[in-house]
């Protein structure tokens, strides 16, 4: 795969008006300033990791080790493709608005420490599609007509939660309705879902011209299909995206990159780390619906993917067998689990590179410990969106001297270079891929 950047030193996008036109895309002066923001703040998240492992390491420290110069290198940022209404996915909350009204539906602003938080309308946001804004609209009327009062806080009752929007390029759009059941009979529940299923079908709702309806009954903050089934109310059961020439289908549970043309950038970005090849195994853990492995399937031996979800694994599977790709293997169920026995099974059969993408809480100490300990894995590139908490302590682990305790036995990591990649325009927030070799 031929480059799609370039190196540079920490201090190039620092210099403001001196950064080359290669480094500096054709952004708006406040994009290309916002850039800047965001690469500082990298910066300085790898400055306290690289900090944290020279401690580790008993590195002496000198000069050279408390200046602002980094040992890997960190790349320019790499812009989102799609600035405005770039979000295929949107989750809408329901609380009380400014006026008081408990039935309102969108964001919140303000803090639960500080006993201010409201829920506003979310038109006013820029990375939110009007579609999605439309639906959460349309559902708030549905919430105001009906005899149902909102679940706000979990033991004071109520029932109508949170709307999930998901949309494609093509502009078919799903509904995902979060339901507290209460105390209501199968009777009661099954009048409610009729009531929602008439609004969007053939009441006001229908405007928004939903591709499917989602219905779960939820009793807790987050819950899994395998947990509470999603119930199909009408439409289709999938969403399907395009995504560097494949096509992908989504599930309501699975877990697919709220940036699609950002999401091509960094599966880019993430083969020209990885250097996998045709003589490598891919490994790509925590992989959702494969995106990333299926992206980089014609490049590897093979490709192994580990995914908690079902649902995202199946979706992978079907999108591996729609778009003819041979060599994918997707494996459902807890990575801690299903990654030491499936190491050990290609141990010393080729080289693998491991992509991972954790969730947000990190990994399980265990896949760290099982990545650390096989010596087939020479190359790792790790994608955060938040590298801090229990993710620093992966990536420290990883690169931190072997550790009989916590039983990190293997050639520590070493790493190499840190890649942004701005999936979230007009928030605070970046993609990091970093690359550890060892």
């Amino acid at each position: 795969m031929s480059g799609k950047f370039r190196p540079c030193d920490s201090q190039e996008l620092s210099k403001g008006t001196e950064t080359s036109e290669e480094a500096k895309p054709s952004w708006t002066t406040r994009e290309f300033l916002a850039g800047k923001v965001k690469f500082e703040a990298q910066k300085k998240i790898l400055q306290r990791l690289e900090s944290y492992l020279q401690m580790l390491q008993r590195v002496k420290v000198t000069a050279a080790a408390t200046s602002k110069e980094l040992c890997c290198l960190l790349h320019p940022i790499i812009p989102s493709p799609v600035i405005n209404g770039y979000r295929n996915k949107s989750t809408f909350s329901v609380n009380r608005g400014p006026d008081g009204n408990p039935k309102t539906v969108g964001y919140y602003l303000g803090t639960w420490r500080d006993g201010n938080v409201v829920c506003v309308q979310s038109s006013h946001l820029k990375n939110i599609p009007e579609k999605h804004n439309q639906v959460a609209q349309y559902y708030e009327v549905f919430l105001r007509q009906s005899p149902l009062e909102p679940c706000l806080l979990f033991h004071e009752g109520g029932h109508w939660r949170e709307l999930t929007v998901r949309t494609n390029h093509q502009g078919h759009t799903m509904a995902i309705v979060t339901f507290h059941p209460q105390e209501l009979s199968q009777e009661e529940l099954c009048v409610q879902k009729e009531a929602i299923k008439e609004f969007f079908l053939r009441g006001p709702g229908a405007v928004c011209d939903l591709t499917s309806l989602y219905f779960q009954e939820s009793t807790m903050t987050r819950c899994s299909h395998q947990q509470s089934p999603y119930q199909l109310l009408f439409g289709e059961p999938y969403i399907f995206e395009g995504l560097l020439g494949l096509k992908i289908r989504i599930s309501p549970d699975a877990f697919f990159q709220v940036n699609t043309a950002g999401a091509e950038m960094l599966y880019q970005t993430v083969g020209e780390l990885s250097g996998v090849n045709a003589n490598t195994i891919l490994l790509d853990i925590c992989c959702g619906t494969g995106a990333i492995g299926l992206s980089l399937a014609q490049h590897a031996s093979q490709v192994l993917g580990i995914e908690l979800v079902e649902q995202a694994v199946e979706d992978a599977r079907w999108t591996a067998a729609f778009n003819g790709i041979t060599n994918c293997e997707f494996h459902a169920g807890r990575a801690e689990k299903i990654l030491p026995w499936l190491l050990k099974s290609k141990e010393g059969v080729q080289p693998v590179v491991a992509v991972v993408n954790p969730p947000r809480a990190g990994l399980h100490h265990r896949v760290v410990q099982a990545i650390r300990n096989c010596r087939a894995i020479r190359t790792l590139v790790f994608v955060s969106c938040k590298l801090h908490g229990e993710t620093t302590r992966n990536i420290t682990e990883l690169c931190c001297p072997p550790n009989s305790a916590k039983k990190l036995l293997g050639e520590p990591f070493v790493l190499r270079q840190a890649v942004p990649v701005d999936l979230f325009p007009h928030t605070a927030h970046c993609e990091l891929a970093l690359l550890c070799t060892r």
